[in-house]
């Protein structure tokens, strides 16, 4: 409108149209013809205003944001861009200064030095195989830690589990088959299942009968489908 003009009782009229909320209630609350021009009207806007406006940051600000001990690299850049956005006219320069002078002790800011990156661009593209790096370490390590997980878990006992007989009735013997079973496996012509013994013991196993087979509570060596196969 300034442009193309427009005198100070248009601009005063037009000014409020495009208020809203404690602006506008600012601008109705303004005594009756106590405005004779638009600067007027513009200055005492300000005035009133000034303590609303947004603080801006200037690039002194940018050496005090550091990368923390324990943040990524892709993080910290990500959190100094944001604040970096916010600054005007800021020079690419000094951009790049305080982005390398924010960055942890470490081997990538040795490799920075080593490098000394001219532009904000080579410093990316530095970062970006640094980051490439963090983020596969973390993957192996959140996969290590989930197999560790795993491996705390109780092993399924295969509960439920219960060998099936192969035939319908098996050879009589005039002696123990328990006695059979040790005299066999004293002898080794049979070996006893691979880990016998080493497996926990099922919390409600019967202790009234045990394998002499599978060296387990739970069922006799009488009752076992698997000795009476080995037998």
């Amino acid at each position: 409108m300034i442009v193309n003009g427009a005198s100070d009782p248009i601009l005063c009229r037009c000014f409020p149209s495009f208020l809203d909320g404690p602006a506008l209630d600012w601008f109705c609350s303004l005594p009756a013809d106590s405005i004779s021009r638009f600067q007027e009207l513009s200055k005492q806007f300000e005035d009133h205003f000034v303590a609303s406006a947004i603080y801006l940051h200037d690039s002194d600000y940018l050496t005090t944001v550091k990368q923390c001990p324990q943040e990524s690299l892709k993080d910290y850049i990500t959190r100094f861009t944001k604040i970096a956005m916010k600054i005007p006219d800021l020079h690419p320069e000094v951009h790049l200064h305080a982005i390398k002078s924010g960055l942890r002790p470490g081997k990538f800011k040795e490799t920075i030095a080593v490098a000394k990156p001219k532009t904000l661009a080579e410093f990316r593209e530095k970062a970006k195989g640094q980051i490439d790096i963090e983020e596969l370490r973390q993957a192996r390590k959140a996969k290590r830690s989930a197999n560790t997980k795993d491996d705390d878990k109780p092993r399924d006992n295969k509960k439920g589990f219960k060998p099936t007989p192969r035939y319908e009735s098996y050879t009589q013997f005039n002696t123990n088959r328990d006695d059979i079973i040790k005299e066999i496996l004293n002898s080794k012509l049979i070996k006893p299942p691979r880990k016998a013994g080493s497996y926990p013991e099922p919390k409600n196993a019967d202790k009234s009968k045990y394998c002499t087979f599978h060296q387990k509570y739970g069922h006799t060596t009488d009752e076992c489908v698997i000795a009476k196969r080995s037998s």
